[in-house]
C-alpha cells in the first residue's frame, strides 16, 4: 500500500520542456566540472576516439563518391558521421565542444571560473590524444589502401583542404558547427529513453557536417590521418585511385602540422567555442537561467 505521506515519484513521458532542459543542462556541468581529474581525462580519451570513429566512417562512405551529386555526397557523410555523437552520448565521454555548454552553470555561479577552465582543458587535451591514437591506429591497418587507394585519397584531400583554410573562415565555420554540435547536446537534455538521444543527435550533427563546418575534435583525427599517411607512406601515390585522380607528394602542399595548428585548430577551436559557448549555452542561460534584477 502507497504510503500518503510519501508519494511514489511521479512518471514524466513527455520530453523535457526547455526551462527543464536548462536546470538539467546547469546540474549536469556542475557535475562534469567537479569529476575527478583522471576520470575526466580517460573519458576524454574516449570521446575523441569515438569521434574519430565518426571520421573513419565518413571518410569510407565517401572514398569513389565522386558519381554522386555533391549534396548527395555530404548527406550521406553527415549521416554516418553521427556515430561519433551517439557513442559520446550514449556510451559516455567527455567531449569539449558539448562541453562548452557547462558556461551555464558558470554564467549561474554554481562553478568557478576556474573549474570551468579545469574541465575544458583537461577534455580538449583527453579528446586530442584519443582522435590522434586513433589516426594512428589506422594508419597502421593500411586502410587507407583500400578500394585501389580511393580511401586514401578521400582522407589526404579531406585533411589538405582543411589545412587550407584562412583563419577568419576557419572561425566562423567553427561557429556555425558547434552552434549545431551543441543544439545536439541541448536537445539531449530533453530525451527519455536512447531512442530520444539517437533522434535528437541525427539532424543537427549530419547538418552540420552537410554544410562543411569545422568541429575541432574530427579535425585532431582527419588532418593527423592525411599526415601520416602523407609522411610515412610514399607508395600510396602509386595506388591507381591517385594515379587516375592525377594527384601527387606535392597536391598536398598545404598539409603540414604547422598549418594543422595554426590554420585550423586554433580558429576551429575559438570558433567553437563561441559557438557553443556563447551563442547556445550563453542564449539558454540568459533565457531560462539568469536571476532578475
Amino acid at each position: 500500500m502507497a504510503n500518503p505521506n510519501h508519494p511514489a515519484p511521479e512518471i514524466k513521458f513527455d520530453a523535457l520542456v526547455p526551462s527543464e532542459m536548462a536546470a538539467k543542462a546547469e546540474s549536469t556541468g556542475v557535475k562534469k566540472a567537479s569529476s575527478n581529474a583522471l576520470q575526466l581525462f580517460m573519458l576524454a580519451i574516449l570521446a575523441g576516439a569515438f569521434v574519430g570513429l565518426g571520421a573513419i566512417y565518413y571518410t569510407t562512405v565517401l572514398a569513389g563518391s565522386s558519381s554522386l551529386p555533391y549534396g548527395v555526397q555530404r548527406l550521406l557523410g553527415g549521416l554516418v558521421f553521427c556515430l561519433g555523437l551517439v557513442l559520446v552520448i550514449v556510451g559516455g565521454a567527455e567531449l569539449f565542444t558539448g562541453n562548452n555548454l557547462i558556461i551555464m552553470a558558470w554564467a549561474n555561479k554554481k562553478i568557478s571560473a576556474a573549474q570551468l577552465l579545469r574541465n575544458w582543458g583537461i577534455v580538449y587535451v583527453g579528446n586530442f590524444v584519443g582522435s590522434v591514437l586513433t589516426a594512428l591506429i589506422m594508419y597502421f591497418t593500411r586502410q587507407y589502401t583500400f578500394g585501389n587507394g580511393a580511401v586514401g585519397l578521400t582522407a589526404l584531400n579531406i585533411a589538405n583542404a582543411k589545412s587550407s583554410l584562412e583563419f577568419i573562415p576557419a572561425v566562423a565555420l567553427g561557429i556555425m558547427c558547434n552552434a549545431m554540435v551543441c543544439m545536439a547536446v541541448w536537445l539531449c537534455f530533453s530525451a527519455h529513453s536512447t531512442t530520444d538521444k539517437i533522434l535528437s543527435i541525427i539532424f543537427p550533427i549530419s547538418g552540420f557536417v552537410a554544410a562543411g563546418f569545422e568541429h575541432s575534435v574530427a579535425n585532431m583525427y582527419f588532418i593527423p590521418v592525411g599526415l601520416f599517411i602523407k609522411q610515412f607512406d610514399p607508395t600510396v601515390f602509386q595506388l591507381p585511385a591517385f594515379v587516375d585522380a592525377g594527384k601527387t607528394l606535392a597536391s598536398y602542399g598545404a598539409l603540414t602540422w604547422g598549418n594543422f595548428f595554426l590554420k585550423n585548430l586554433l580558429p576551429v577551436t575559438i570558433g567553437n567555442i563561441i559557438g557553443g559557448a556563447l551563442m547556445v549555452g550563453g542564449v539558454y542561460w540568459f533565457i531560462y537561467l539568469r536571476k532578475a534584477e
